[in-house]
Order: C-alpha cells, then structure tokens, then sequence
C-alpha cells in the first residue's frame, strides 16, 4: 500500500516547518508532498498533487482557508489549522475530520495522527453545511492568539496570553512576559489592531498592556497613574487619554 500523500497549507513560514517536522516524527510514512503558503497555492497543490490528507490554515491570503476547504470538500480530508478556537471548535462539532490548535502541541497532533488513519478508509467528508456555517461566524472580529517575536537568532512562538506587554520600540513591537523579552517586526499601532481590546489595554501610544498581567495601579505626587505588573518589577506610565481606563480601580 502506497504511503499517503498530504499538503500542507499554512501561510507562517516558522509554524509550517514546526507542523512538517512534528508530522515526520508522528507520521513517519505520510509523504507531504507538497506545502503553500497562501490559499491560492493550496488549491493549486490540491490540483496537482490529489492528496489524501490536507492541513489547511483558517486564516491565509490570496483565497481563504474556508474557500479552499470549499474545493477540498469530499475530495481529501481536511484538518483544519486555526489560532481561533470557535473555528476548531465548530469543525470539530460539526463532522470535519479534525483541527489542530496553533500553536501546535505534540499531544493534540498525535490525536489528530490516529484519528486520520482511521479514516483514511473511508470517503472525505462533505463539508458544504459546515462551511457555510463557519463562514458567516468569520464576520465576526479574530484576535491574534500568538504572536512570532526574535529572541537573540531564533523565533520564537508566543501566546498572548504569556505576553504581560507590548511596548513601541522604533518601527519593531517590544514582547515583554515574565520570563524575558523578544522582538516583533510590527509596528505597535498595526498591532493594536489585531489584539483584542478587552484583552489589551493600551495607556500610552507606546504601550500595551495585558489586563490579566496589571497587579495593581499606583499614583505619583502629581497625580500621575503607573500601572504595576504581577510578574515584572517595572512599572508603566499611563498617559492622561487613557486614564479613565482605571478610575474603578
């Protein structure tokens, strides 16, 4: 029996060589017979290649994730690669044959590795009521779950959940969490954009913070507000715009 084909579409460079190497390991005879890294290139692997097994990223350019599943459906199975949990979630409720969680944990991927054996015997599922379901929840706002910041010559995968702050350092982002700090290629005001506002607070135009990080709020002499941190001994001036943010503090 020949070994089974996959493709693998996921548009982060770092994040894709993570999933192919954890793949070999898992999966010795799966041949990843080809990768994209925008959805355009997945359907045109899709084509060429005729996997049994597609790795498919929610979230990429070109064509959407969603849109590719679209031509995948009842063609290959599909594994869906999201950093939103209602996408994973949703597919996995909902019949899609499973869903793996960036960033990857090697438990979750070997789980994903034994249910797709199984059912390699059997025909790809029919995922056309299940992405018309997942596309009209899309309409509503994704948050960034990670983040890919430099540490010294390697990168690294952050959650936001780790990230205590971001702070403006020239036209790069400061990752600070309470184990050290990295750097983003992304400037801290794109990055606004993409954080969940509940999540992250911003009190300067330098300055992000996570809520779940702030131990408490201090004030100077001049009435100046400084946020202090759980797991930091640094504190964080709050600018005057954004001191309402605190007054039930």
């Amino acid at each position: 029996m020949s070994a089974p084909r996959a493709v693998i579409a996921e548009d982060e460079p770092l994040l894709r060589r993570e999933l192919k190497a954890a793949l070999r390991e898992l999966w010795p005879d799966l041949d990843v017979v080809a990768e994209a890294a925008d959805g355009v290139e997945a359907s045109r692997a899709l084509d060429e290649h005729a996997p049994q097994i597609l790795f498919l990223d929610v979230e990429m350019p070109g064509m959407s994730g969603l849109e590719v599943a679209r031509r995948a459906s009842r063609r290959c199975h599909v594994v869906f690669v999201t950093a939103y949990d209602k996408y994973a979630v949703a597919a996995f409720e909902q019949g899609a044959i499973d869903y793996v969680l960036k960033p990857f944990s090697m438990a979750r991927l070997s789980d994903s590795v034994a249910r797709l054996r199984e059912r390699l015997s059997h025909a790809p599922a029919d995922l056309d009521g299940l992405l018309e379901r997942l596309l009209a929840r899309s309409e509503a706002p994704q948050y960034l779950r990670w983040v890919t910041a430099a540490q010294g010559t390697s990168l690294s995968i952050i959650t936001v959940e780790e990230v205590c702050y971001f702070k403006a350092e020239n036209k790069y982002t400061l990752v600070l969490t309470a184990e050290g700090e990295a750097l983003m290629r992304m400037p801290i005001k794109d990055l606004i954009e993409q954080v969940d506002p509940k999540m992250f607070w911003q009190i300067h135009r330098a300055t992000l913070v996570n809520v779940n990080a702030i131990a408490g709020v201090s004030r100077d002499f001049r009435g100046h507000l400084a946020v202090r941190l759980k797991e930091r001994k640094e504190t964080l001036p709050v600018s005057e715009p954004y001191s309402h943010l605190f007054r039930q503090m």
